[in-house]
């Protein structure tokens, strides 16, 4: 794959990354796939062992965010960006400011290819929720040529928009080895849903590089409590952990159709002395972006 193509995962805290879409970004990385990240928080309230020993949100976000900048080298992202939100507080951001930071990146990067989260995030975790939400709005507007932010930057239009899918079988893999997915908010329980299998669209191998998104997660190690139940885990169990990723494509402006995608630039073609990409009109006339 040329270099032109362009990945770009938006996501809320440092280690959804690794853990939702390690595989994908090594192997499209791997294939000279420019990938880009950007994260919404540093994740200082993600502290899970004794908080007696919570070294403030300040420390914590600095670790985490070193954290990542490892994971990104093992997966091989080359670029990653925060919008300097604070854990929790995503979903009360200001949603000019938010969408706002979000064109001035898609604008700056030009993704081809974009995923986040669904609309559940994933387990009803509100900041998943929210840049879920906050991207989808800016993809939209980056597109538009009246948006009144951003406007030092040429308007891009993203090809093709991807949900992290949630299946059954996901969960029942994942859930011994992390968990139920639980938690309480606004005094109500939210635990984790699996989707309809049908609304699958998109299934991305990435049994090859399993162990770059295995050393990638190792990266978070604030998130773990030690010894954890991934210490004992066979090479075959962390193959099938991150092995295959799913996806719900959301849109394309490429392809379509029921049939199950094996690569997220299905349907995108790049002129071979040209580092923009082409897309067939009806008609028979090429447009290039």
């Amino acid at each position: 794959m040329s270099s032109a193509l362009r990945l770009l995962g938006i996501f809320a805290h440092p280690d959804d990354e690794s853990l939702v879409c390690g595989g994908t970004f090594a192997r499209y990385a791997d294939q000279g796939v420019e990938t880009s990240l950007i994260i919404a928080t540093r994740g200082e309230r993600g502290w899970f062992n004794d908080w007696h020993d919570y070294p403030g949100e300040k420390v914590l976000g600095s670790l985490r965010e070193k954290e990542v900048r490892k994971a990104c080298q093992e997966l091989g992202i080359s670029r990653l960006d925060f919008l300097d939100y604070i854990d929790g507080d995503v979903d009360l951001a200001n949603e000019h400011e938010i969408i706002a930071k979000l064109v001035y990146l898609l604008r700056q990067i030009r993704p081809h290819v974009v995923l986040t989260f669904g609309p559940d995030g994933l387990y009803g975790h509100p900041d998943h929720i929210a840049i879920s939400q906050f991207t989808t709005s800016a993809i939209l507007c980056a597109a538009d040529q009246q948006y009144p932010s951003a406007p030092d930057l040429a308007p891009h239009r993203v090809s093709k928009l991807y949900y992290r899918f949630a299946s059954k079988a996901w969960f029942t893999r994942h859930m011994p080895v992390f968990g139920e997915l639980v938690m309480q908010i606004d005094g109500q329980e939210r635990r984790a849903q699996s989707w309809t299998d049908w609304i699958l669209t998109t299934s991305v191998d990435a049994s090859e590089y399993w162990s770059q998104a295995w050393r990638a997660v190792l990266c978070h190690k604030t998130q773990f409590q030690y010894p954890t139940r991934l210490d004992s885990l066979s090479e075959q169990d962390h193959r099938y952990l991150w092995g295959t990723q799913e996806y719900y494509r959301v849109f394309s402006l490429v392809n379509g159709g029921r049939k199950e995608e094996h690569d997220l630039f299905e349907g995108l073609s790049l002129p071979a002395s040209s580092s923009s990409y082409s897309v067939p009109h009806k008609r028979g006339e090429i447009a290039s972006f």
